[in-house]
């Protein structure tokens, strides 16, 4: 039985890179696809927000010399491009997914409506939300946040390359500790950098724990959901 019923997960745009540089690599967005159909065919409803880095990164454009609003409205059309081609990867194994977006492409996917989500969400429908939060200067982290809370997600998964939260880079450092648990206030002390201060800030003021873990490793995101032990938690009660 899952322990949680309703779970936001947040995807980085350079998780669907698999081993290439650049761009979506089929079987690495098909094979967490797979995680996340079984996930809700456990009775799990979930909400995804995806990044969109694996194709074009606002701050890496303004370093290029492009305005930053401009730079920034194109990572949120990247992160549209990757959640259409999520929802096709979940359709393609017998998921029903809708996009809703911050901002509005009426032709290509749903405006973001809060209860027109939650509806789909009851529905036990995948809900993928792009754009970010639809204005610039904020982060698909920070989105995550927003829409976990918006949603009332009883957890925010945050998927990434590593398996916890470490005081250093792991892959820099072989004696990086893992941390099994923190607080909101520690990981926004030490600077941690798992997620921006403002999505962390967001999450502790509304009592939204935060499991981070590795998307690779397979099985993960169902044990997280079952009350194992998987990643880093942090949250200020009980995991």
């Amino acid at each position: 039985m899952p322990k949680y019923k309703r779970v936001l997960l947040k995807l980085s745009g350079e998780a669907l890179l698999g081993d290439l540089q650049y761009g979506i690599d089929p079987n690495t967005i098909q094979s967490i696809a797979k995680e996340i159909i079984e996930l809700v065919n456990s009775g799990v409803q979930c909400g995804i927000v995806i990044g969109g880095g694996n194709l074009f990164r606002g701050e890496g454009l303004v370093k290029a010399g492009i305005d930053r609003v401009k730079g920034d409205q194109m990572g949120m059309l990247a992160t549209v491009m990757n959640a259409l081609a999520l929802q096709d990867a979940l359709s393609n194994q017998g998921g029903q997914a809708r996009v809703m977006s911050a901002i509005s492409i009426h032709e290509v996917c749903e405006d973001f409506i809060l209860l027109r989500a939650i509806r789909h969400l009851e529905k036990n429908r995948i809900v993928i939300f792009a754009a970010g939060t639809g204005n610039p200067f904020f982060t698909t982290d920070t989105a995550a946040s927003l829409r976990g809370v918006e949603i009332d997600a009883e957890l925010l998964i945050k998927a990434t390359k590593v398996d916890g939260i470490y005081d250093s880079d792991p892959k820099q450092n072989p004696n990086a500790k893992k941390y099994d648990r923190l607080e909101f206030s520690e990981v926004i002390n030490k600077n941690l950098k798992v997620m921006d201060a403002t999505a962390m800030v967001m999450c502790r003021d509304n009592n939204l724990p935060v499991i981070v873990y590795n998307l690779y490793n397979q099985g993960n995101l169902m044990r997280i959901v079952n009350g194992e032990k998987v990643g880093t938690y942090v949250g200020e009660g009980e995991c």
